[in-house]
C-alpha cells in the first residue's frame, strides 16, 4: 500500500457556513458537488465538508463530540510572513485564533485557529519540511 491522505472530510454543522469560509474566505477552490456535500481541490488532496449527523451516520458513529478531537490540519507556507498573512486571513473569514503565530520549540514559526464548527488547523513554516508549489506539495 502507497501511504497517502486522498480526501479529508469534514463533518460540519451548517454546510452553507463551511463553504463560505473555505470558499471564499481562505480561498479553497470548490469543485462542482452535490447539495449536501462540497469539495474542494487543494494541492494533492482533497477537501470534503458533509453534514456532521450524516458523516457520523454513515461511519455508524454517534455524532456527540466537543473539546479537542485528537487530531489538527496542518497548512505549511514558505515564510512566517506567510504565516502571519494566513492565519489574518483565516480570523477575517471567520476563524478563532487558538494560539498567535510564534517561534516554535521544533525551529520552525506556527499558530493555529479553530474554523466554525471547531475543527484546529495549524499553519506553519518548517524550513527543514517545505516543499513549495510544483515541488510535490505541502
Amino acid at each position: 500500500m502507497k501511504p497517502r491522505i486522498s480526501m479529508i472530510t469534514l463533518g460540519v454543522r451548517d454546510l452553507a457556513t463551511s463553504v463560505r469560509f473555505y470558499g471564499r474566505g481562505l480561498g479553497f477552490p470548490q469543485m462542482d458537488s452535490p447539495p449536501d456535500v462540497a469539495f474542494f481541490t487543494l494541492d494533492g488532496t482533497w477537501l470534503g465538508l458533509y453534514g456532521r449527523e450524516a458523516l457520523a451516520e454513515d461511519a455508524k458513529v454517534s455524532s456527540e463530540g466537543h473539546g479537542f478531537e485528537s487530531f489538527s490540519l496542518a497548512h505549511n507556507v514558505g515564510s512566517e510572513l506567510e504565516v502571519d498573512e494566513v492565519m489574518r486571513q483565516a480570523v477575517r473569514a471567520g476563524a478563532t485564533l487558538v494560539k498567535k503565530p510564534q517561534k516554535a520549540f521544533w525551529g520552525g514559526y506556527s499558530g493555529y485557529f479553530e474554523d466554525p464548527d471547531g475543527h484546529l488547523w495549524e499553519v506553519a513554516h518548517n524550513p527543514l519540511f517545505w516543499i513549495g508549489p510544483g515541488d510535490g506539495g505541502a
